[in-house]
């Protein structure tokens, strides 16, 4: 038996976002325990376990190729955008807003460890301070909610990495996620999320990128026999490439996840979050 523990009470964040005056940055997790009993726990609707299709980065083949596939099958999916890439197809992707999927926050800058070779010195985790990072988190907010009108509650570590400074400085910005945001989601982690147990905070996402539908149902199956929540993420959509979600598997995944005899509830990690909130007793604002 578990021992019920109670996360982090978040503070509220104030922040100006022009030209809508000052709000709160988002609805943050207060005060969620721990289920004792696993049992206890209920999908909706006689679920059996959830997934959750989430896409990095505001990529221009989310929206000429994800987007309308989604559409095709009524799915909703998550987005961590790049706010660089977000304002080449805004229009687009006021559009995909507007039609229920959900837009999350993925830093303004995209750093990551300087060890990346894609990452330039004022990028790197390494010379990030707490205070910078929570300086990025707000404008980051602010400028997604001036853009397309919608506050992210949801996050997206990039590169899975969730610490600033270097050594004995090294500190974790987890506690900022928890703060600001709803959740926060991982990178290439190897399981999937025990609704009764996880930290919203750091939930564990596993790559959809390069995967066939066999595959990816290999995984769906341990979920529907244990009951967890699955979050797939991915970059790209299309047919092949680095860093892409193939777009048969993406088509067999809605296929599949919509069949009602497979008991699998397929929705946004914002709706996923807030279900968790309702049966763990906490308050999502």
């Amino acid at each position: 038996m578990r021992t019920a523990v109670v996360y982090l009470t978040a503070m509220c964040c104030c922040v100006i976002v022009a030209p809508m005056g000052c709000s709160e940055i988002s609805p943050q997790a207060r005060d969620l325990p721990v289920l004792e009993k696993r049992e206890d726990f209920r999908w909706p609707e006689g679920k059996r376990a959830a997934i959750s299709l989430t896409f990095d980065d505001a990529r221009r083949s989310q929206i000429t190729n994800g987007v309308p596939l989604l559409d095709e099958y009524g799915v909703k999916a998550t987005f961590y955008v790049s706010l660089g890439n977000l304002e080449e197809r805004l229009d687009a992707w006021k559009a995909a807003a507007a039609g229920g999927h959900e837009i999350g926050n993925h830093t303004l800058t995209h750093p990551c460890s300087g060890n990346f070779s894609f990452i330039g010195d004022d990028r790197a985790l390494e010379d990030y301070t707490l205070e910078r990072m929570r300086a990025e988190l707000v404008e980051s907010n602010a400028t997604v909610e001036r853009l397309l009108g919608v506050t992210a509650v949801s996050f997206a570590y990039p590169c899975g990495q969730k610490y600033v400074g270097r050594g004995r400085n090294i500190e974790s910005y987890v506690p900022l996620v928890a703060e600001h945001f709803l959740s926060g989601r991982g990178w290439m982690d190897e399981w999937a999320n025990d609704p009764a147990f996880c930290d919203m905070a750091q939930l564990m996402a596993m790559e959809l990128d390069g995967k066939d539908f066999e595959q990816v149902k290999e995984v769906i199956d341990r979920r529907l026999a244990d009951g967890g929540w699955l979050v797939l993420a991915g970059h790209e959509i299309n047919n092949d490439g680095r860093q892409t979600t193939r777009m048969a598997t993406l088509r067999a995944l809605c296929e599949y996840a919509q069949d009602p005899a497979n008991g699998l509830w397929l929705d946004t990690v914002e709706a996923v979050t807030r279900h968790i909130h309702e049966q763990r007793g906490g308050a999502a604002g």
